[in-house]
């Protein structure tokens, strides 16, 4: 059965390219008096991993804590950063051990983990059930059926990641209900090569550009 906080939450859609991840959320703006880029729900995990959330800004939250906990203490241990698969094993039974106890509630979130690292480029999505599986491109919330569609349309391994944040630009733009939801704003992220493998935000002219592109393809699909 469908669970509610998926049916709620907003679209996020990670996707592996041939020179690492790129993660793209749609935050949905609930008041003009809020400050553009507040209650982000992109994060940094570590320096080559970062972390989108999709349902309960709060429990995201507490999720990306234990991760950078995680990512923390292998680094201090074993004096690297911590494996991509390692960080989501452990955030996924973090979260699993939240369904188990009865004084404890499951996590009203789900996320998407992209990094880089000796393996190359990873991409994890983790449900609040503690499954998480390796994916080339994963969606999660209210247009996830139609974002994975969008997804398997495209030649990954071919792709860039220049090329791949126009790509997930167009696809947020393109499960955004205009008729039913509110405006948002586009956040986007990556880690690859051209970022030095560290996971951060995508330059503001990058993103623009990745907008604009989103929205011409939006009103040439009208006009058609």
């Amino acid at each position: 059965m469908m669970k509610l906080w998926m049916i709620l939450c907003r679209t996020i859609v990670g996707i592996k390219c041939k020179d690492g991840v790129v993660l793209g959320v749609e935050k949905l703006i609930t008041s003009k008096m809020i400050l553009a880029g507040s209650n982000r729900r992109l994060h940094s995990v570590h320096r080559n991993s970062g972390l989108a959330v999709a349902g309960l800004a709060a429990d995201g939250r507490q999720v990306v804590s234990r991760a950078k906990s995680e990512a923390a203490n292998y680094e201090k241990v074993y004096g690297e950063p911590m494996p991509v698969k390692e960080l989501a094993d452990r955030v996924a039974s973090y979260v699993h051990l939240c369904t188990l106890y009865w004084w404890l509630r499951p996590f009203g979130c789900g996320v998407i983990l992209g990094g880089y690292d000796r393996d190359g480029p990873q991409l994890y999505m983790i449900e609040p059930s503690g499954l998480s599986y390796k994916y080339f491109g994963a969606a999660l919330g209210k247009g996830r059926q139609a974002a994975k569609t969008e997804i398997e349309k495209l030649k990954l391994s071919e792709l860039t990641c220049r090329e791949g944040i126009v790509e997930v630009a167009k696809i947020i733009y393109g499960v955004h209900d205009e008729a039913k939801d509110k405006s948002f704003e586009l956040e986007l992220s990556w880690v690859c090569d051209e970022s030095n493998r560290q996971h951060e935000k995508v330059p503001n002219d990058l993103l623009e550009q990745a907008k604009a592109a989103a929205q011409a393809a939006l009103e040439e699909m009208d006009a058609d």
